[in-house]
């Protein structure tokens, strides 16, 4: 039965908190600045400071600006790594809106396809409701990536450069998602009415078509073939004509996309360790790359991650960013505020805890360009963000160890790095396909 809160206990409520001297300090300090400014921790903004044993030259960092493109900008952030070293080339990025123009559209067919897959089913489903949600937006997986850049390939920025749509993307998207869910009605009443599949591919075709039209206009043209011109660090012209997307990757970066697979770690009981999970309805490419994860427990993500980077290869990662971390000094510690002695509230929650009550999910990707080994253990580690250079230590944050283990959901290795025993694990076609809605499903 329902209990209403009474007036006795308010003031039983408010007669305790003022008894209580370290209330009303606090309250002074968070009134005037708030509560994360009124709980900043600098100790450990100073333990956390920005010098690695290995650190990855990497240069400059990327702006994704207002869009939710960082697994888009983390993963060609590290293809650019290869090729500024390779190729001898500054202050160079690969084009974000080409990706972005082909993730739209191929979202697009894949919302498609799931809500012509699930026409049988109630609109007040929670599958339906799902879709309906948000039919398409910015954020991705790796695998995602992958997928696209095996169909479309991949251009330097200056061949497909940035637009007010990709850099601002929010215009965009309601009017992709507005369209999306009228032509769902349009698609659920065709199968409703019984209409043929022949009869349901064109009006699909149709509708694929005003997709294209509306992101050319904001994004631009994909280009099929382009001449690439630039000037390498010891002043050498170079000029490379009659690229394609395609012969671009190949000659520029040429990675076996296959040979990375997507480590995570969700120490949840309904995850085992050392198995691959796959996420329903999540996806961009009909018939691309799936979305695979590799559980494993904590201490074996971080050793895969310091083996990658101390072959001097960055790693892709997911995480929680939201979590105990400063956007102007760039520190990500569970530390960096002390928000439980100013509130006096215990907010102590295991990692498991968190996954499964939706207190955290993955929310942004980044790259890790470097660790802190003292003897031989991970101390902290260094993050490119794609948030400008305005913020953390010329656009690079620190991690501190704690906070890998708390709020660091998914890496991304080249198979090469995993024991014989994942390898294994990850060859097999035993995969467990997750809820739409669960947490290794969250697009960062």
């Amino acid at each position: 039965m329902s209990k209403e809160i009474s007036i006795e206990q308010i003031k039983q409520f408010n007669n305790k908190y003022h008894s209580v001297p370290s209330h009303l300090i606090s309250q002074r300090a968070v009134m005037k600045n708030g509560i994360l400014a009124s709980s900043e921790n600098q100790a450990s903004i100073v333990k956390n400071n920005p010098v690695f044993s290995i650190d990855l030259d990497t240069g400059d960092v990327s702006n994704q600006k207002q869009s939710g493109r960082c697994w888009m900008f983390a993963a060609l952030n590290t293809f650019r790594h290869q090729i500024s070293q390779t190729f001898h080339i500054k202050d160079f990025e690969l084009s974000q809106n080409y990706t972005f123009f082909w993730d739209k559209f191929e979202k697009a067919n894949y919302f498609y396809e799931n809500i012509l897959a699930t026409s049988n089913e109630s609109l007040t489903s929670r599958k339906i409701a799902f879709l309906l949600q948000t039919p398409q937006q910015d954020g991705g997986q790796w695998d995602m990536l992958v997928a696209i850049i095996q169909k479309y390939g991949i251009v330097p920025k200056q061949i497909m450069p940035e637009t007010f749509s990709s850099s601002q993307s929010r215009e965009i998207n309601d009017f992709l998602n507005k369209k999306l869910r009228k032509d769902a009605v349009t698609l659920r009443k065709m199968v409703a009415d019984n209409k043929t599949s022949e009869e349901i591919a064109q009006v699909k075709e149709n509708m694929l078509q005003e997709i294209y039209n509306l992101l050319a206009t904001s994004l631009g043209t994909p280009p099929d073939s382009f001449d690439f011109s630039y000037v390498d660090t010891d002043g050498n012209y170079q000029l490379k004509q009659n690229l394609t997307p395609q012969s671009f990757y190949d000659e520029f970066i040429g990675r076996d996309l296959t040979d990375y697979v997507s480590v995570i770690n969700a120490p949840t009981a309904d995850k085992p360790y050392n198995h691959m999970y796959s996420v329903e309805l999540l996806g961009n490419v009909v018939g691309g790359k799936e979305v695979r994860h590799l559980n494993v427990d904590i201490e074996t993500f971080k050793k895969l991650a310091i083996d990658q980077l101390k072959a001097g290869e960055a790693v892709w990662y997911g995480c929680d960013v939201g979590q105990s971390s400063t956007k102007d000094s760039g520190v990500m510690a569970t530390d960096v505020y002390s928000v439980s002695e100013t509130l006096d509230i215990d907010y102590q929650m295991t990692k498991a805890e968190r996954l499964d009550y939706g207190e955290s999910l993955m929310t942004h990707a980044m790259v890790i360009t470097g660790v802190d080994l003292v003897d031989d253990k991970p101390t902290k580690w260094k993050i490119e963000n794609s948030w400008g250079d305005k913020v953390g230590t010329k656009g690079y944050f620190v991690m501190s160890d704690d906070w890998l283990n708390e709020y660091t959901y998914q890496i991304v290795i080249n198979k090469k790095f995993l024991p014989t025993e994942l390898q294994d694990i990850v060859k097999k076609d035993d995969v467990t396909v997750l809820a739409p809605w669960d947490p290794m499903g969250a697009l960062a």
